[in-house]
Order: structure tokens, then sequence, then C-alpha cells
């Protein structure tokens, strides 16, 4: 079996632990993974990144609502207005070069490490409070927009949205941005499936290993603290986002000023 395979199949594993365990971060590295270890254009990418990240987030969401941490009201006000904003972002991605597409995403990339390396969402104490249900659409809408754009799942906006706009205690927040972001991915990829083709063998062996990081991070999630570990992610992330911009910034430079 081809060494790149079993690397992009551990990192299927990876990115599932990320959605099980911190309910977001792991999409943000599909897209990467996806050009760099398969061979796929960043826009091939972005469409196969929806199917994965949604199907994993689905399998995620009913492991998690069988231990009663989703919280079906704010996932279906979030999640329905991003439906909204997904298939409006996917008309988007379309309309870029490739590389300005990568540097783009590079660029949010470096935005989700540094949330990441924000103290940890855990150890806030949310008051009860009236919440405020525009808000929670308004960003929901943002959220989708930036799925159908970029291939992301949002999990790292929608988690703290979560705990600080609605008040969910952090587990609960993991839950229920799960099928919030199953939902975004789905209407995104109805954006791209008519415009790139999805190579369903690469999709099944992401959604396939995935299930098995999920699976781990559902079990670790009330177990131990992700603190550390979404420091070290948020590292990697930022050691992948310059990576990235080393290579495409070069590549964008003659087609932006042609």
């Amino acid at each position: 079996m081809n060494p790149m395979w079993w690397l992009s199949s551990a990192m299927a594993v990876a990115i599932g632990l990320s959605l099980g365990l911190l309910g977001g971060g792991g999409s943000i590295l599909t897209v990467p993974v996806l050009v760099y270890l398969v061979g796929q254009s960043p826009e091939m990418a972005v469409g196969t990144s929806l199917a994965i990240v949604g199907m994993n987030s689905l399998f995620g969401s009913w492991l998690h609502f069988r231990h009663g941490r989703v919280q079906l009201r704010a996932a279906l006000i979030f999640g329905g207005v991003g439906i909204v904003g997904a298939l409006l972002g996917s008309r988007f991605t379309h309309l870029l070069p490739g590389p300005v597409l990568l540097i783009l995403f590079a660029m949010l990339m470096l935005v989700v490490a540094a949330l990441m390396l924000r103290p940890s969402r855990s150890a806030l104490r949310v008051t009860p409070h009236e919440t405020n249900w525009l808000v929670v659409a308004a960003v929901g809408l943002g959220v989708g927009v930036l799925t159908g754009f970029l291939g992301v799942g949002g999990g790292f906006l929608v988690v703290p949205a979560l705990v600080i706009l609605i008040g969910l205690p952090m587990p609960v927040a993991v839950g229920t941005s799960l099928p919030i972001i199953a939902m975004n991915s789905a209407a995104g990829l109805l954006g791209h499936v008519s415009q790139s083709p999805l190579n369903w063998l690469v999709t099944l062996q992401f959604i396939a290993f995935g299930a098995i990081g999920i699976l781990l991070g559902v079990v670790l999630v009330k177990r131990v603290s992700p603190a550390q570990l979404r420091v070290y992610f948020a590292w990697f992330v930022i050691a992948l986002a310059i990576y990235m911009l080393t290579r495409s910034v070069p590549q964008a430079i003659p087609l932006i000023t042609t």
C-alpha cells in the first residue's frame, strides 16, 4: 500500500479525533491534506472536504446525542440559517484561482490557530442569561458562508458561540456543534457537486478512518482536558499554514499581477 495512503489515513483519524473531542478544528486540515497528500486540486478538495466533514460530523452527532450532549433547538436554529449561508458561499469557491483559494485558506488557518491558543473556553463560567436568537442566527449565517466557501466545518467558531451566546456547557457545545457542521456541510456540498466531481474512493477512505477518530474523541471528551491538545494542534496548524503560504504565494503573484 502506498505510504501516502497510510499517512493520509492517519490524518483522517486525527481530523475525526479533533471533531469528536473539540467539536471543530480538525476539518481545517482536510483541504490541505487532500491537496498536498492526495493530490487533488483546491476546488475539488473543498467539495470533497465538505462530504468528509459532513458525514463524520453526522456520525459524531449521533454518538453525542446518545450521551445527552446535543441541544436540538440551538442546533436547528444555528444550522438552519447556516444552510442558507453555505449555499451562498459555495457559489464563490470556483471564482478564484487555486493558489488564491489556498492563500485564503492558510490565512483562515492562522486565525483558527490564534483562537485555539487563547485560554480554553471550558474554563468559562457562563451565567444564565436570555439568549438573543437573532445574534445566534447571524453568527450561524456567517459560519455557513465560510463552510460553503472554503470547505471547513466552522466548529472553531460554533463551539465558542454556543458557550458564550447560549450558555451551553462545553461538552454540550461540542456535541451540539456537530449536527450544525453536518447541516452546513451538506448544503455546501450541494453547491459544489454540480461544479466539481468527487473522488468517492478518497471520500470513503477519509470517512471511514475519520469515524475511528470520532469514536475516540467522543469517549475521551469527558475524561481528558482538551486544553493541552488544543495548544499542540494549534501550533501544528500554524506550521501547516506557513507551508501552504510558501507554496501558494509564488504561484498566486503572476495571477494577480497579470
